[in-house]
C-alpha cells in the first residue's frame, strides 16, 4: 500500500534486500522482526522492541525527528537493516470505498482524484493515496481507497532517509496485521481486535483488504490503572496482579475480576457496536454486507486471561487468539524462537516483513 503513490511523488532507489525487515511504529514504541527466506521455508531472525521516549509521536505524527532518528539508528546498528517495511499509523488515514464506471480509457487513479474532496476534509493537492479493486461487475469497479496526509509521509520519508534506511513502502497497521493473521487467498470477512498497551485497533478484513479501521483510547495500560487505583498499590505491582489474575474470580483476588470488568466492558462495548453496525446497514451500493466468520484477537494485552471467553460469552459470537505464524511456517516444522504470548504483539510488524516475499 502507498508504494506506487510513494514512488511517484518520493522516488527512492529501488533496494531488494534479504532478509526482509518490518516497522511497527507507535506512540511508544518501534517493534521491529526479520525474516528469513531459508531453505526451509520461511524463519524469524532478529526480534525486539525499543521504548520512544514520551513525547517524540503523538497520534501518530512525529513531533520530535531528532530523538526517533536516535531510535531508529540504534536499531540499525543493533540489526543491520538496511531496508524497512514501515507501518502508518491508523489516525492519520482515510478509508473510503468508490464506485468507478467501467467506461472506455477510464483512469482509476484520475477518478479517484477528482473525488477526494468529498471524502477527505484536506485539499487534494495535500494528500496521497493508493487503492485496491474491492469488486467489480459489468458496469463499476468498487475500488478501496487509502488516503494520508503527504506531511505525514514526508515527515517519516525524512527520517528514515537521514538515517540511510530504504523504505520500498508504507502500509496501513491493519492491512499488514492482516497479512500476518488471515490466510492467503482467504476471501471471508473478519474482524480483528489490536488490543495494545495504550489504545486498541479495531478493523474489518473482507476479500483481503481493510474495509473498515478505528483506534479505541482503550487499552492494557488503563486496566492495569484501575487496579492501581483500587488496591492503592503501585503500577507494578498493580501489572502483575493483573497478569496473574485476569477475568478469573479467584478467591484470594476475587476483587481484581469486578475491577477489571469496569475496563474490559468498555471495549466490549465498543467492538459490538461496530459489529452490530457492520451487520444491521448496507454498504455505499446497498447490499449487504458480508457476515463475519470470527473475531481475530491480537496485541499485548490480548493474553489478559479469561479475555476471549468474556467476549465470546458476553457477545454470542466466535472469538479466537490470532495465529500470527498462519502464513509463515508449520509448526509441525518448525517452532519460531518468540513464545506464542509475545507474537500477539508482532502481528503488525510480520506482516510488514511479509510485505517483501
Amino acid at each position: 500500500m502507498f508504494k506506487g503513490a510513494y514512488n511517484k511523488f518520493f522516488p527512492i532507489p529501488r533496494f531488494i534486500s534479504q532478509p526482509s525487515f518490518g516497522l511497527d511504529i507507535s506512540d511508544e514504541s518501534i517493534k521491529y522482526i526479520e525474516i528469513l527466506q531459508t531453505h526451509n521455508g520461511l524463519h524469524i531472525g532478529h526480534f525486539g522492541e525499543k521504548k520512544i521516549p514520551p513525547g517524540v509521536i503523538s497520534s501518530g505524527k512525529i513531533t520530535n525527528s531528532t530523538l526517533l532518528k536516535e531510535v531508529l539508528l540504534s536499531i540499525k546498528k543493533e540489526e543491520g537493516m538496511k531496508s524497512v517495511r514501515v507501518s502508518l499509523p491508523e489516525e492519520q488515514v482515510y478509508l473510503f470505498k468508490i464506485n468507478v464506471p467501467k467506461e472506455k480509457n477510464t483512469n482509476i487513479r484520475e477518478v479517484i482524484e477528482l473525488s477526494l474532496e468529498g471524502y477527505v476534509p484536506i485539499p487534494p493537492s495535500e494528500i496521497i493515496f493508493d487503492y485496491e479493486i474491492y469488486n467489480e461487475d459489468e458496469d463499476i469497479f468498487e475500488v478501496q481507497v487509502s488516503a494520508v496526509p503527504k506531511q505525514v509521509v514526508e515527515s517519516y520519508i525524512s527520517v528514515f532517509k537521514d538515517c540511510n534506511l530504504n523504505v520500498p513502502s508504507f502500509e496501513l497497521e491493519a492491512q499488514a496485521a492482516a497479512r500476518a493473521l488471515i490466510k492467503k487467498d482467504d476471501m471471508e470477512t473478519y474482524m480483528i481486535v489490536d488490543f495494545g498497551n495504550e489504545r486498541t485497533g479495531l478493523s474489518i478484513i473482507s476479500k483481503g483488504l481493510v474495509v473498515f479501521a478505528s483506534t479505541l483510547d482503550v487499552g492494557g495500560v488503563m486496566l492495569t490503572k484501575l487496579i492501581e487505583k483500587d488496591f492503592k498499590i503501585s503500577f507494578a505491582e498493580a501489572e502483575q496482579v493483573k497478569l496473574k489474575y485476569g477475568l478469573t474470580r479467584n478467591v484470594d483476588k476475587k476483587d481484581v475480576f469486578s475491577v477489571l470488568l469496569n475496563g474490559v466492558s468498555i471495549l466490549r462495548d465498543e467492538i459490538d457496536k461496530n459489529f452490530i453496525y457492520w451487520h444491521t446497514h448496507k454498504d455505499e451500493n446497498g447490499k449487504d454486507r458480508p457476515e463475519i466468520k470470527k473475531i481475530l484477537l491480537c496485541g499485548g494485552d490480548s493474553n489478559l486471561i479469561g479475555l476471549v471467553e468474556y467476549l465470546s460469552i458476553t457477545m454470542h459470537q466466535k472469538v479466537e487468539m490470532a495465529d500470527v505464524w498462519s502464513n509463515i511456517v508449520s509448526h509441525e516444522k518448525y517452532i519460531p524462537t518468540m513464545s506464542f504470548e509475545e507474537s500477539l504483539s508482532y502481528s503488525t510488524a510480520i506482516g510488514l516483513a511479509l510485505g517483501d516475499l
